[in-house]
């Protein structure tokens, strides 16, 4: 089982959100090297859309672009819409940290390499000790969250709307 479905399995709620650095190497893998830069660009558009409605429409720009010549680049994109696009729920200045999985991945490094070097060397117990260790050395460099403030928001399950915390009183009043 693998990290995302044991995820689901367990917090049914949680909202997947795929890494827009991923997913654009293996969308431009699917085109010719003259292409790359156009589609780079308007990939890099719909993410940097200021909302989830401009975000679809450089969707449909990307598709109508290149559907035709190249679908299975065009096809990669679709297949993980809605979960390209998750970090529009959450407060604008975590999305830096929900977009891309670079950050767990670079903090991740160093155990796997030392993991690698222990070549089954280790009892189980004396793995996860290492792995601890190593764990607690590499948070030292770690980036706070940025808005820490919205975290208990996010925790609650207030609801954000292209980024902005949204209020249901605020609608009603209106």
């Amino acid at each position: 089982m693998g990290f995302w479905a044991a995820l689901e399995e367990i917090f049914h709620s949680a909202r997947q959100q795929h890494c827009w650095m991923h997913k654009t190497g293996n969308i431009l893998n699917y085109l010719p090297k003259r292409t790359q830069p156009k589609a780079r660009k308007m990939l890099h558009d719909i993410w940097q859309a200021e909302t989830r409605e401009e975000a679809h429409l450089g969707f449909d720009l990307f598709i109508a672009t290149f559907e035709a010549k190249y679908p299975k680049a065009v096809e990669r994109l679709i297949k993980d819409r809605g979960e390209l696009l998750t970090f529009y729920d959450f407060p604008a200045l975590h999305g830096q940290s929900i977009r891309a999985r670079n950050p767990t991945e670079s903090a991740s490094a160093i155990i796997r390499y030392r993991t690698k070097l222990a070549k089954g060397r280790l009892s189980r117990q004396g793995l996860l000790h290492m792995m601890f260790k190593l764990g607690q050395s590499a948070e030292k460099s770690w980036r706070k969250l940025r808005d820490f403030a919205h975290l208990a928001d996010v925790i609650q399950g207030v609801d954000f709307v292209n980024r902005i915390k949204h209020s249901t009183r605020d609608l009603a009043a209106a």
